[in-house]
């Protein structure tokens, strides 16, 4: 297939986990025989140094300045496209949108890789830039989710989606490995993850009450965005973004490592961050809050180690190290078994499938 993709980024991981989860899924997809364009708007938060990828190999990345000088890029790229794709918060979604809808594409799809900050936003009266506020996606022919769960039947209820498949988070295991820790990193246990209030009250009642509970012992927080007035103690240490090239020594650096989720994410459930499948890869034992359908994704004690306060996330930190490796090892095998890339785009192409037979069986009918 030609999969021509509209989306926030995936030349810069800096403040987001979008680029991340496209170049393992694009790698993995083009590793498939498919081709892929990936088209991103070159704004400057992304550009220069927080960029830190210049090229899809095997594909195409179309870096444009503005939607009308991409146009008709975009126009030849989805005539002869099998599936145009726009996603949740790209920057020029709707007439992207647009564009796709007025294709000769078979499958035009919608990824939202945010849904559970859509739904909160729509159920709280506001407006999401990337979504037409009045055909909502009702013109899809298949809408993508990152979250599975009752948000399927929100994205069916809410915005009209006639079908709706869940596409969860993955990692790159090539990227994604045990490595070597490194001094700069060390700690008795980490968190990394990009500044996000609606995360704030889980991350100070798990990670910083801890670090008060437990003064001696090392906390260390990678990421951006983190505002002056973070309450910061003594114990805790910063690094300001990490790369996703760094990630495995951030995390192999330390016996354990904290996942935080959204807020609104973890209220739908059946939304695992891309950070816990990218932990788990590099054979960290893994400590996190807790939300509805976890157990879909790891085995709580025995894959994963679920945390409610911060007596828990003490508990978790004072376990045995042997306790500990088994764990992680229990988590990067059912990894490596169900949430790669590879797994990912083979479910893709699944769903893909099954939705343009199902589109074409409504062309056939109304022919007829």
């Amino acid at each position: 297939m030609k999969i021509v993709i509209f989306g926030l980024s995936i030349s810069s991981s800096w403040g987001n986990g979008h680029a991340t989860l496209w170049r393992g899924l694009c790698n993995a997809l083009i590793n498939r025989g498919h081709s892929i364009v990936f088209f991103e708007r070159d704004v400057p938060y992304y550009a220069g140094i927080h960029r830190d990828f210049t090229e899809l190999n095997g594909g195409e990345l179309v870096l444009y300045p503005d939607w009308p000088g991409t146009v008709a890029s975009a126009k030849r790229h989805l005539s002869d496209a099998d599936v145009g794709l726009v996603t949740s918060y790209c920057p020029d979604a709707i007439p992207a949108a647009d564009l796709i809808l007025s294709s000769r594409a078979p499958l035009r799809v919608f990824y939202d890789l945010d849904t559970p900050i859509t739904l909160s936003r729509l159920q709280a009266g506001e407006q999401v830039a990337y979504i037409d506020p009045v055909r909502g996606l009702s013109d899809f022919d298949l809408v993508l989710s990152y979250t599975g769960g009752e948000a399927l039947s929100e994205l069916r209820t809410r915005l009209g989606a006639k079908l709706v498949a869940p596409l969860y988070g993955s990692v790159d295991p090539n990227v994604h490995r045990p490595a070597a820790a490194v001094d700069e990193f060390r700690a008795d246990i980490s968190y990394l993850g990009t500044y996000a209030e609606d995360r704030q009250e889980t991350l100070e009642n798990l990670f910083i009450a801890t670090a008060r509970q437990m003064p001696n012992r090392r906390f260390l927080i990678g990421g951006a965005q983190y505002p002056q007035d973070f309450p910061w103690t003594n114990n805790i240490f910063f690094v300001r973004h990490i790369p996703p090239d760094m990630h495995a020594s951030f995390y192999c650096s330390s016996p354990v490592t904290l996942n935080v989720t959204r807020r609104a994410m973890a209220a739908m459930g059946y939304c695992p961050s891309g950070r816990l499948f990218e932990a788990a890869a590099c054979g960290v034992a893994i400590a996190t809050d807790a939300w509805e359908g976890l157990n879909h994704f790891y085995e709580p004690g025995e894959e994963i180690l679920v945390c409610r306060t911060s007596d828990d996330v003490v508990d978790a930190m004072n376990m045995p190290p042997d306790r500990l490796a088994r764990i992680a090892l229990a988590a990067r095998r059912r990894t490596l078994d169900s949430h790669t890339a590879d797994h990912r785009a083979t479910e893709l192409e699944a769903i893909l499938s099954s939705a343009y037979s199902r589109c074409r069986d409504t062309v056939l009918a109304v022919e007829r």
